[in-house]
């Protein structure tokens, strides 16, 4: 079947358009040929800093013609009823239309419509001008003479030329004839700027690419990325260095160029000096450069590597020669920011904070930083971290945030406080804290393990989401401006990777007294309800992680229906029991049963409008059923409740399968709703003690079958 080639060869694209552009591209079209009925076997989109490409393959030739019968009125229905379906289907009169015979209803008419399809290639010519037109750039222009007449095209950057060409592998294509904006489309296209800017006839994809890749243009972005990568390590290797990996700068790189060359340069070693994190960010940000390390002194060493679009004929040493003066430049400030920085110590710094305000109904960054380190020092015991070691590092962790390093790059924050702390002589664990309090800040984020770190962390945090809980900014649907579903996700990852068993409820009461203390009290909501609403939002952030684990997240509703259970590192525990034991043979009959006996027990409760709590009368007891499963739960509750309180939940659950054989048979040869009155309420406690020895461990009632 045909192919479909696309080319839109523009001015500039933006590197960060680059990759949505080609799937917006990809997906308008194909989607607009399936609601043609042309369905396709491939299709995908490519972009360079000057085209946006597409190939579909396996497109038919034509849509296939459609028959449709349509039903009309009854024969002998009013004139206007047949009036109305003459119009609506085409025909000139009813002796077109067909006879539907019914003897029940009656007989009506019946329109026979065809409709034949057409030609893929006049559909395309319908289409694709409509796609160019409606292409959703986050930005766009109007240019030329053109730009001042209504309805002129507004493109990302100047469109030069469209190329479009449908046909069979083996036949000369077609091209798809359009014009937009005095651009007509055909079979020409352009290769690299500088070094193959002639014009070239292609004719589908294939001899597309090639005939770019001899114009110097490298089509697929991951090709790209492959060369300049490759490219870079073996300049590296050559002087043995080793080139510091960064994906995402790659990605934005291959954005720049149509034909990578990378060139190493480098500069003045004193800049080495600088923290290693400010050289690479400085060169990074403002050059788009590699940095590279020497792996013997296991630091950056004073070399780059750049990736230029062009083979010079220099072998690119002015460009080489033009990058190092602009980054002997940037490096120059950092250095003049740094050793700036290292001249006022952090807490001199402080008072500044008092004037800066971090929300206008949760106060300044200084009252923050005060609640931070009341918390913190309150946490610090929890996690075996040195109170005093805790508070000095609460209070000095947002210091750096007012130096003029993080002020130029504000993604070194905290990393900048941990080197400023160390260099003015504080303690090790009380420097990392700086950096570390921020973590995690995203599922393959580190976990810190230093205590005094993960008190800083966990205080930062909870003192957030009490903040916005407190002021009523709570996350909504999609929209989370604060990243507080990150911040509870971090608080979990936190307790949880560190094995700390932590009150949630009694910490979020401790820091709303905190907020309360630093004068905040009319801006706040009713805080009494704050610790419980946001425990249920923990909970919900559990579940979200251990479903990504694999977990079950109704085996969380399970645990948490038992009631403050406000300790996630139990929670996790006992769900990864529960898990465990329903996976079992006992486990599953056991939770059969439960259910068997809460869905009788939710019956007879709304029939007879009370709850059938209290210990059962043994001696209502008149089969062996009854005592052996009474039995079975009385030493089933001791043992499980033993093991609970032990924390052992593997032993509990193991208790509780001893229940198993004794409620199948109590199921097998008990009538629960006897015609004794007293035997059927005894009947219904005993099945009440079932739910309850399972609540030792969990709500069964909660948990999907």
């Amino acid at each position: 079947m045909p192919d479909l080639l696309l080319e839109l060869f523009s001015e500039e694209i933006p590197a960060r358009m680059q990759a949505k552009a080609a799937d917006d591209l990809r997906r308008m079209v194909t989607d607009r040929l399936v609601a043609e009925g042309l369905v396709y076997e491939g299709a995908k989109a490519f972009a360079t800093p000057r085209r946006l490409a597409l190939t579909v393959h396996g497109i038919p030739a034509r849509q296939r013609d459609l028959k449709e019968e349509r039903k009309g009125p009854k024969i002998g229905a009013p004139d206007a009823a047949v009036q109305g379906f003459l119009k609506a289907t085409g025909l000139a009169s009813l002796d077109e239309a067909k006879i539907q015979r019914d003897p029940k209803k009656g007989d009506f008419y019946i329109a026979l419509i065809e409709k034949p399809g057409h030609a893929t290639l006049d559909v395309l010519a319908d289409i694709l001008p409509v796609m160019v037109r409606t292409f959703p750039w986050p930005k766009s222009m109007r240019w030329g003479e053109r730009s001042a007449r209504p309805g002129a095209l507004q493109w990302v950057r100047p469109l030069h030329a469209i190329t479009a060409t449908f046909g069979l592998e083996t036949e000369e294509p077609d091209v798809v004839k359009f014009t937009i904006d005095g651009i007509e489309a055909g079979q020409t296209t352009y290769g690299h700027r500088f070094m193959a800017p002639g014009a070239m006839r292609v004719r589908r994809f294939e001899d597309y690419e090639a005939k770019l890749l001899d114009s110097k243009v490298v089509l697929d972005r991951e090709r790209r990325k492959d060369v300049i990568l490759a490219e870079a390590k073996t300049l590296a290797q050559a002087q043995n260095f080793e080139l510091v990996e960064d994906p995402v700068l790659l990605d934005e790189v291959a954005g720049l160029v149509e034909w990578p060359v990378a060139l190493m340069g480098s500069f003045d070693k004193e800049f080495l000096s600088i923290p290693d994190e400010v050289i690479r960010a400085t060169i990074r940000n403002n050059q788009k450069c590699f940095v590279v390390s020497d792996p013997k002194a296991g630091k950056l060493t004073n070399k780059f590597i750049l990736t230029a679009n062009i083979e010079a004929s220099d072998g690119g040493k002015a460009i080489v020669a033009g990058n190092e003066r602009v980054i002997r430049a940037r490096l120059s400030d950092a250095k003049f920011f740094y050793e700036t920085d290292l001249k006022t110590k952090l807490e001199d710094r402080l008072p500044k904070f008092e004037q800066i305000v971090f929300h206008e109904k949760l106060g300044t960054q200084g009252e923050r930083i005060a609640r931070i380190e009341r918390l913190a020092a309150e946490i610090a015991p929890l996690v075996g971290a040195d109170v005093q070691k805790t508070k000095r590092a609460a209070h000095l962790a947002k210091a750096d945030l007012l130096t003029e390093v993080v002020g130029e790059f504000p993604e070194l924050q905290g990393l900048m406080g941990k080197y400023y702390a160390l260099a003015q002589g504080e303690d090790a664990s009380v420097a990392a804290a700086s950096e570390e309090h921020y973590k995690p800040q995203g599922p393959a984020d580190r976990v810190p393990t230093d205590p005094v770190s993960v008190a800083v962390a966990l205080a930062d945090k909870i003192d957030t989401l009490v903040g916005f809980w407190a002021i009523d900014e709570k996350p909504t649907g999609s929209k989370d401006p604060y990243a507080l579903r990150r911040g509870a996700l971090g608080v979990i990852r936190l307790i949880t990777e560190n094995a700390l068993r932590l009150s949630l409820l009694k910490i979020a009461s401790s820091a709303i007294e905190g907020m309360l203390e630093t004068g905040t009290k009319q801006a706040l909501v009713d805080t009494h309800k704050i610790p419980a609403d946001l425990l249920l939002f923990f909970a919900d952030r559990l579940k979200v992680q251990l479903r990504e684990q694999g977990a079950r997240h109704d085996l969380v509703d399970a645990v948490f229906a038992l009631g403050d259970q406000d300790d996630l590192l139990m929670v996790v525990r006992r769900v990864e029991a529960l898990g465990k034991f329903l996976d079992t043979d006992d486990g599953k009959n056991l939770l059969a049963g439960t259910k068997r006996a809460s869905n009788i027990l939710s019956i007879e409760e709304k029939k007879d409008k009370r709850s059938f709590d209290g210990v059962p009368d043994a001696a209502l007891y008149g089969l062996g059923e009854e005592k052996a499963l009474a039995k079975a739960i009385d030493l089933a509750k001791t043992e499980a409740g033993s093991a609970v309180a032990d924390e052992d939940f593997a032993t509990a659950m193991s208790a509780l399968a001893k229940l198993r054989p004794a409620v199948d048979a109590f199921f097998d040869k008990v009538k629960v709703n006897d015609d004794d009155a007293k035997v059927r309420e005894n009947r219904l406690k005993l099945l009440n003690e079932i739910r309850s020895a399972t609540r030792a461990v969990a709500d069964f009632s909660k948990i999907q079958d």
